[in-house]
């Protein structure tokens, strides 16, 4: 039997207390029917769950745990994969993992296939949870693709997001759940909602590995954060604070509360300013990233020390000052996408023979798209960019507004446009500051660049999907 598929389970660590046994055995409960003697094998784990029974793991109950362990790794417990049987995929994604089961159903109910579990990236860290549910599908996916792939019915895909049940059909699409979207059109699934309730197996594999384990002592050294959790559990109410029993953390308006703790906030500040995909961003965008999911007092000044005294910022970004003389604003469009402007950036270091960046603005939401060419570019060129990447994501725009470029002037671009009843709207020769948001727009591509390529330069093109 392929070990890597049972990996996980093999490496389980061993409980170092009831909540933690609880997890193990709530993930072997669920897979029970196919382990021999399994009740007799858990007889001394289960006498720790008793009330007012101490937590003490001796020599026997480790001995009672391996053998647990190797149950679920031999060949009688997972068994192999039948190209007639209904198959399932079970993810879960928590707060800083993924975990899957591949099963398929039988007589007997679902029989596991193979099990896996994985860490975000620091990177992934700073998802929304939307989007972490999202990635796990991905990543499930291709950890077992060979499989799907072969299938002629299609299989199920078990989530506890409900939304989830619509993203193959959702016309508006981030670019990661583009890219997401992307690879999924090759397999043919249909995604099912199931309440993390029953989401057992993967659930236990997902949150196996504990967020800031080595830091919760961290919590009774806060006096105000020790006070409101009495309070709590208590059962008094605290205004807008709560103490979710399924949550692990202090919750302010649903947001996980952060001790007074220097070394977990330095932490979480690293996590959602420093990574190449949050990409240095300033003060205001860092603050929004780190309120979707924490909360502790001072937290806007601690993260403005921070960004400010973030030395990559200050040696690598422009400083901008605010305009002294009167600005007269274009019209504001009516919604998204309706109207756009673009500009070039040209002067790359050569990079998989490209030189050049195509900048796609929505006037409306300020959403940016930056497309990796080349200076020789051609108006049939770039009309394929547009209809790649903009056009057929987000519909056609009323109007667009540009340069007097030689591109946006031509004879095939104007007749283009006349035919999808385009508006052309072209800015006063040698005045940039009719479209002085592209203007600026520009900047963001060349500053995160600047930040993460190499020194010879020669892959810049790999990066940009990141920004």
């Amino acid at each position: 039997m392929d070990s890597s598929k049972v990996q996980q389970i093999l490496n389980w660590p061993q409980p170092k207390n009831i909540k933690t046994l609880q997890s193990c055995l709530g993930f072997a409960n669920f897979y029970c029917c196919f382990v021999k003697k399994y009740s007799k094998n858990i007889s001394a784990l289960t006498s720790l769950l008793k009330n007012n029974s101490p937590f003490i793991f001796n020599e026997e109950f480790l001995g009672q745990f391996q053998i647990l362990k190797e149950a679920f790794t031999t060949a009688s417990i997972l068994s192999h994969f039948n190209l007639s049987l209904p198959t399932i995929v079970e993810t879960y994604a928590s707060d800083n993992a993924f975990g899957a089961v591949l099963s398929q159903v039988n007589d007997s109910g679902n029989h596991p296939i193979a099990i896996d579990s994985c860490k975000l990236l620091p990177a992934e860290l700073i998802y929304e949870i939307h989007d972490k549910e999202l990635l796990g599908i991905a990543w499930a996916i291709k950890c077992w693709r060979a499989f799907l792939l072969s299938l002629s019915d299609p299989f199920e895909v078990s989530k506890d997001h409900y939304s989830l049940q619509y993203f193959m059909s959702s016309k508006v699409l981030t670019r990661c759940q583009a890219l997401w979207s992307e690879f999924l059109s090759e397999f043919h699934f249909l995604i099912h909602y199931c309440p993390g309730r029953l989401a057992t197996s993967s659930d236990t594999l997902s949150r196996w590995d504990s967020v800031y384990p080595e830091r919760k002592k961290a919590v009774w050294k806060d006096k105000a954060f020790k006070e409101i959790l009495k309070q709590l559990v208590r059962g008094e109410s605290v205004s807008e604070y709560s103490l979710k029993p399924q949550a692990k953390f202090l919750l302010f308006k649903d947001r996980v509360v952060i001790p007074r703790n220097h070394e977990i906030q330095l932490d979480i500040l690293q996590k959602h300013h420093d990574p190449p995909l949050a990409g240095h961003p300033g003060q205001e965008k860092t603050l929004k990233l780190i309120k979707r999911n924490f909360y502790w007092a001072g937290m806007n000044q601690i993260i403005k020390d921070y960004v400010s005294s973030c030395q990559k910022c200050s040696r690598d970004k422009q400083i901008y000052h605010k305009k002294s003389e009167l600005l007269k604003p274009l019209q504001i469009p009516s919604g998204p996408w309706n109207s756009l402007s673009m500009d070039f950036i040209t002067q790359f270091p050569l990079s998989s023979n490209l030189d050049s960046i195509l900048v796609v603005v929505d006037r409306f939401s300020k959403m940016e798209i930056f497309i990796p060419t080349y200076s020789a570019i051609t108006a049939l060129d770039l009309a394929q960019n547009l209809i790649s990447h903009a056009f057929s994501k987000h519909g056609l725009p009323i109007s667009i507004i540009s340069d007097r470029g030689s591109l946006f002037v031509s004879s095939f671009w104007t007749q283009l446009c006349q035919k999808l009843e385009i508006s052309r709207d072209l800015s006063t020769s040698f005045h940039p500051e009719t479209d002085g948001q592209t203007v600026r727009v520009n900047k963001i591509p060349e500053q995160y660049l600047w930040m993460h390529v190499s020194y010879h330069q020669d892959h810049w093109d790999t990066w940009l999907p990141l920004d």
